[in-house]
């Protein structure tokens, strides 16, 4: 459905323009969020320039804690939360992942804020749609990573005898076989077990397409069904040839092993690129197209798989026109742009400017706003799945790395879905 207002004749109050004490305190602004490292908190430290430039008057107070993905962060909020201290603007992944905050009734919608700052207009209507809860917006997407890509080594694609990166899953169940068959190098690189999740949501989007793929996520999806199966067959089958340490190594290890030339393929978030690219110490210092290449993972070119960084507003924010302000720079052309070339990411808004945005940032902002591309929204990355539904996803790909059984794990997915679907 449509983003559009909800409010009609309701009150601003109830629909994130004010009214509770505190209201319309823009004194300063404590923004939570788990951007410490290295882009993401120059990044940060941009749009916080830029924010006190257009608010004078206004403190802003940087509320971020360390660590990857947020978990620490997130433990930190939600006993926050549950005391009722909220911050005044927190961070999140844009999508399913906010669903808890919502039915706990700590976060508000954003439709109005939307209309009043004509964000309606400059948002892919596709995103909106995926974002929306119940009909209503609760966040503010500042970015967007692509989670569907395939790292690859030039050298060791040669080596094997494999012309380019492959097209399909079934090209690429036959590439890793050559791999394995005609050099010592590991054919596809995994590392902690998340790792293996975010492969399984490539696979399945590579052979469902992105239709089928979408519509797992919705009431009454089948996950019984012949082409799941085909898709779990051909998951285990690509498992096989991982490598043997993926438990014990993280992302950065088995991305690294790929320009290292140890492995030929890696399928990891456009994260990987800020990586391998950046300087020392916190990056690699490689080359594209010498040291590594991308491509779409097989079978899904033309989609984006997405997941997003937002901020929300959240019920009883003690400075909520502090907090106003700083959703109006997070939705911003200009915060988006100060942001996005650090981060390694690109703007959600349609309007950025594409002079910024270079090397693989340019084909990757050049795809998300091509009106012809589709979307997919990142399952292990918070788009699609709540957080139980996430868990237990992870349990179940967990019991498979250890039994093998493709079976059990497509038993186990589909006991999943009913249980936790939405």
């Amino acid at each position: 459905m449509t983003a559009v207002a909800l409010c009609g004749a309701m009150a601003l109050s109830a629909c994130g323009g004010g009214g509770s004490k505190g209201s319309t305190d823009k004194s300063k602004v404590e923004v939570f969020s788990w951007w410490t490292g290295p882009g993401e908190a120059d990044g940060l430290a941009a749009m916080k320039a830029d924010f006190e430039k257009n608010n004078p008057g206004t403190q802003f107070v940087n509320a971020a804690i360390a660590g990857g993905s947020g978990t620490q962060a997130k433990a930190v909020l939600a006993s926050r939360l549950q005391n009722r201290k909220p911050p005044d603007s927190f961070q999140g992944h844009a999508g399913a992942e906010l669903q808890d905050y919502i039915k706990a009734g700590q976060i508000e919608p954003l439709n109005s804020f939307y209309d009043e700052n004509g964000m309606t207009k400059v948002y892919p209507k596709q995103l909106l749609d995926q974002i929306s809860y119940n009909g209503k917006i609760y966040s503010v997407p500042v970015n967007i990573h692509r989670s569907n890509m395939l790292w690859y080594n030039p050298a060791v694609l040669k080596e094997a005898g494999i012309a380019g990166p492959p097209k399909t899953v079934a090209e690429f169940i036959a590439d890793l076989k050559q791999v394995q068959g005609k050099t010592k190098k590991v054919p596809l690189s995994l590392g902690a077990q998340w790792t293996a999740d975010h492969l399984l949501e490539s696979v399945l989007l590579g052979d469902l397409g992105t239709d089928g793929y979408n519509a797992l996520w919705k009431p009454g999806a089948d996950w019984s069904g012949a082409q799941m199966t085909k898709a779990i067959t051909d998951y285990a089958e690509i498992v096989k040839y991982t490598s043997v340490e993926a438990a014990s190594t993280d992302w950065q290890g088995a991305a690294k092993a790929v320009v290292d030339g140890k492995a030929a393929f890696n399928i990891m978030g456009d994260w990987a690129y800020g990586y391998f690219t950046g300087d020392a110490p916190n990056g690699l210092s490689k080359k594209l197209g010498t040291d590594f290449n991308y491509a779409p993972s097989p079978g899904t070119d033309g989609t984006y798989m997405w997941l997003s960084d937002a901020f929300t507003l959240p019920k009883g924010a003690p400075h909520r026109a502090g907090a106003l302000a700083w959703l109006k720079e997070a939705g911003s052309k200009q915060g988006q742009d100060l942001f996005n070339p650090k981060k390694g990411s690109v703007p959600a808004r349609t309007d950025g400017d594409k002079s910024l945005y270079t090397g693989y940032l340019a084909y990757a902002f050049a795809q998300w706003n091509n009106p012809s591309t589709k979307l997919a929204g990142s399952m292990w990355h918070g788009v699609v799945a709540n957080n139980k539904w996430h868990t237990d996803i992870d349990t179940a790909v967990g019991l498979f790395l250890q039994s093998k059984d493709a079976g059990k794990l497509q038993k186990a997915l589909a006991d999943a879905a009913k249980n936790d679907a939405q």
